[in-house]
């Protein structure tokens, strides 16, 4: 690394929240120009608030900030924006009703009227440059995750970013748009820039990254290079000990293989009219790990939804088969029922949604209200129990390492790792026939996933039917008995997950070809 130039660096940077939370303690960083520096560490390791404070989100407690050898104050993004820095988040910052050119130059003040002819040439020569491909005319409302993401990654090199900062760029991309997006990274490489990267999959890592540095528990742990590193070497830089990556797929021989839920026709269409999904049909069975793929927003969150009584389908049918004698069975129609009646009639359905704060939790209400808010109505004092809750709460703090001052700490002020490791272990501890699981390892690291993915396995050892919708390929192959791909609605196939490949799902996903429905 010796004939790069030094593009940031990063000295003594502290961030303290409130005096509860030490995010950064004294952490150094280098970035050069011409390479790309994954970002690596666990949940609440401090990755995210390190590049916030880099981007002018947080302004450090302590600490420097040199860029091009100048030390510099970064106290905004427009500062950020000023020095060449440009951060792309989870979440995007888009307006969905302009179009992608009207996005990238909203914003910009040079003293005079919009030239959107001379921007969309200039946006044109980007990605000329780059490799993107975009539609300056086409609105955000009508695109994939991938063409917002890319929009948002233009409209920082509209502003002459030289150091671009990813936070979890592939966490909803296909094989296929992750790939796209490697090529570009290793254009703008090319053309100097300097890209940070942060992401909790080490394929990708190792794939793409010139450099990798790890931070632990707020700290800087080490850095190394790439090519001299393996996925087990980072894992245990991140956890600061050995950690197994291999992820169990114990064979369930229940004394009864049985449908547990069976799917019929379903047809699920939004308040606008849009279809969602389109005459859906399959059976989960007791005892297996059903994986849903599918591109972000084909359908997955309905189908759940559907299933746990949230949403109600225009056509089709949810059975739930309570029991086999024979040939005789015992079947409950879920449809029409709401998930409180679904729970009086013994059906237990977890569901873990994908809005986790959104539907799963209350941001202002303690460890221990959120654990109460599953068990409530079980009581039947006009007083609401809280010792269980609260022996709840600490269990699953414990069990999954839940990083928080304590149960009574506002779930709110948790990092969104945490966040979920609470919410999983809540909906798990109700012990269900039927767990309903969507993206519960979303933003987590590697440890606290393996953690999930044991919890999952222990139910499936239980007889019970667990449906996990996730997005990342490979876990699904490892951790799946079999996997359902969703293409815009429909069901493009399902597959043995045991024989299955990453491209062939990548296939079905876009193209409703490589499986038989």
């Amino acid at each position: 690394m010796a004939e790069k130039q030094l593009a940031v660096r990063m000295r003594g940077i502290t961030k303290d929240f409130a005096g509860k939370v030490l995010a950064n303690d004294n952490v150094d960083l280098d970035v050069y120009h011409g390479e790309i520096l994954a970002l690596l560490g666990e949940n609440g390791s401090g990755k995210t608030t390190l590049m916030n404070s880099l981007a002018g989100i947080y302004f450090p407690d302590s600490g420097t900030i040199e860029i091009d050898g100048e030390k510099v104050s970064i106290a905004s993004p427009k500062d950020a924006f000023d020095h060449g820095i440009g951060m792309v988040h989870q979440h995007f910052k888009l307006v969905n009703v302009f179009t992608a050119l009207e996005n990238i130059v909203l914003g910009i003040n040079d003293g005079g009227k919009y030239d959107l002819s001379a921007a969309a040439e200039k946006v044109r020569q980007i990605c000329d440059t780059y490799g993107f491909d975009v539609n300056p005319k086409q609105k955000v409302c009508d695109m994939s995750v991938s063409q917002k993401q890319t929009v948002e990654i233009v409209k920082l090199l509209y502003r002459g970013v030289d150091t671009l900062i990813l936070d979890e760029p592939t966490a909803v991309l296909t094989p296929q748009e992750a790939d796209r997006l490697f090529d570009v990274m290793r254009n703008m490489r090319a053309e100097g820039k300097s890209v940070i990267i942060i992401t909790h999959k080490l394929n990708e890592v190792l794939s793409i990254s010139d450099r990798v540095a790890v931070l632990r528990k707020g700290t800087f742990a080490g850095e190394v290079l790439t090519a001299e590193t393996n996925a087990q070497e980072l894992t245990d830089m991140m956890v600061g000990h050995s950690v197994s990556l291999n992820i169990d797929r114990p064979e369930s021989r229940p004394r009864h293989r049985m449908e547990r839920i069976r799917v019929k026709n379903l047809t699920v269409r939004d308040h606008e009219g849009v279809t969602k999904l389109d005459d859906v049909s399959f059976s989960t069975y007791n005892g297996e790990i059903l994986g849903i793929a599918g591109i972000s927003g084909s359908g997955q969150k309905e189908l759940l939804e559907s299933i746990a009584g949230l949403q109600r389908p225009e056509s089709g049918s949810v059975e739930y088969v309570v029991n086999t004698v024979g040939e005789l069975e015992e079947v409950e129609q879920l449809v029409g029922m709401d998930p409180v009646k679904i729970a009086e009639l013994g059906i237990v359905l977890s569901f873990v949604p994908e809005d986790r704060l959104g539907m799963g939790l209350v941001g202002n209400m303690d460890l221990a209200d959120n654990m109460m808010l599953r068990s409530y109505r079980n009581g039947t004092s006009p007083f609401v129990d809280r010792k269980a809750p609260r022996q709840l709460a600490e269990r699953v703090v414990d069990e999954l390492a839940v990083k928080t001052p304590g149960i009574d700490t506002a779930v709110s002020s948790l990092s969104g790792g945490n966040v979920q490791k609470i919410l999983v272990g809540r909906e798990i501890a109700s012990a269900p026939t039927v767990l309903l699981c969507a993206y519960v390892v979303r933003g987590l690291d590697v440890g606290s996933s393996h953690l999930i993915y044991d919890l999952l396995n222990r139910q499936k050892g239980n007889g019970a039917s667990v449906v996990f919708v996730g997005e990342d390929l490979d876990v699904l192959l490892e951790l799946c008995d079999r996997i359902l791909v969703l293409c815009g609605g429909k069901v493009s196939g399902i597959v043995d997950a045991r024989t299955a490949t990453k491209a062939q799902l990548g296939l079905m996903m876009t193209k409703m070809e490589g499986g038989e429905a």
